[in-house]
């Protein structure tokens, strides 16, 4: 079924509702978390009881995500995203020096994230070329070389920007400009010495 734009598969929750339902042909029964891990990477959410009165509840796919990864390891939603307004620019270049010196990491981006539960927290998009134990490690210790600057009391979480279903790194793909770049910082072109110093402006010939 389809409900806003978004499918849903819609279920029962008991032998009682399904006799309610009217539903005479084949079902299955299946645990929570089992259908929860079956649906959401397809982005289909889960509608339970749509015959009762008011036409049941539906769980959107994200929060399906949740239960299928863990309560406890994903923010509530809906989330409202946005540009972090708070200034910490010591955290942001130090975590940018980091990066390039950390050959595994391509590109950082950033968002600010507020649960319908919980405190609001700093996100950072991990844009990284390889996901082998080795490069996590690396970019674990990264992260953690540069916590030391950011004030106190503020948290900071990582996403992976390759993280199809997450949706802070959907956002962030979707209209957040990296604050750290390595290929643009390769292929920025070399500007030209400012005319002074001492020295006259180039005149274009000896």
């Amino acid at each position: 079924m389809e409900v806003g734009g978004y499918g849903y598969a819609p279920c029962v929750t008991s032998a009682q509702e399904l006799s309610a339902s009217g539903w005479n042909r084949s079902y299955e029964v299946v645990d929570g978390v089992d259908v929860a891990r079956a649906l959401y990477p397809d982005h289909y959410g889960l509608w339970l009881n749509p015959h009762a009165p008011g036409g049941g509840v539906g769980i959107p796919w994200l929060d399906l995500r949740r239960i299928a990864t863990g309560l406890d390891r994903q923010p509530a939603g809906p989330l409202r995203l946005s540009e972090p307004a708070i200034e910490i620019p010591q955290f942001y270049a130090l975590l940018a020096q980091n990066a390039h010196r950390t050959p595994a990491v391509r590109a950082l981006r950033r968002a600010w994230v507020q649960p319908a539960l919980g405190a609001p927290y700093l996100a950072i998009g991990l844009d990284v070329y390889d996901t082998s134990p080795p490069a996590v490690d690396s970019v674990r210790a990264m992260m953690q070389q540069s916590l030391g600057a950011v004030p106190d009391g503020l948290p900071v979480s990582t996403v992976a920007m390759s993280d199809e279903h997450d949706p802070v790194a959907m956002w962030l793909r979707a209209g957040a400009r990296p604050f750290y770049d390595r290929e643009a910082h390769a292929t920025a072109p070399v500007q030209a010495p400012a005319s002074g110093y001492g020295y006259p402006p180039a005149q274009g010939r000896y």
